[in-house]
């Protein structure tokens, strides 16, 4: 993914309708294209886009719904201009998308793996879990976490 903030158009993800949690190549470019516009070019004015209104939110420092989500990421983003997730693995299953990604707070941030869980429902995220850990220097196996 390379970020863009000029981008004037963002293209609209075709995503599976309500009871058609089957079409995983939709959901995933829905996830897609919710980090890389939403987060890593701050455009929080497309939640309505990505996010359900009373979208439910599993990491324990966020509330539940789209605004408060919305609101945290444009702050975030305020504090920390040049954040990124670059996308490593995408999944999906049913109505579930898995991403792993390796965010970096700035350039040369050794950052965190982060592996993200949605739910899609009616062509939205309906529901977020997330789960991460610091980019250590090295691994016992050689091999990287993200």
């Amino acid at each position: 993914m390379t970020a863009t903030t000029d981008s004037p158009a963002v293209p609209a993800a075709a995503v599976p309708a309500a009871g058609d949690p089957t079409d995983t190549a939709a959901a995933r470019a829905l996830v897609q294209d919710y980090l890389e516009n939403f987060w890593n070019q701050g455009r929080t004015d497309l939640a309505d886009r990505y996010l359900a209104a009373d979208l439910q939110q599993h990491n324990p420092h966020l509330p539940d719904g789209r605004a408060p989500l919305a609101e945290f990421v444009a702050g975030l983003r305020g504090q920390l201009p040049e954040l990124r997730f670059e996308l490593r693995r995408l999944a999906a299953e049913g109505d579930l998308v898995f991403a792993h990604s390796h965010f970096t707070a700035a350039p040369g941030d050794p950052g965190r793996a982060v592996v993200d869980v949605f739910r899609i429902a009616d062509g939205l995220i309906a529901e977020h879990w997330d789960l991460s850990e610091a980019v250590p220097e090295s691994t016992a196996s050689g091999r990287p976490v993200v």
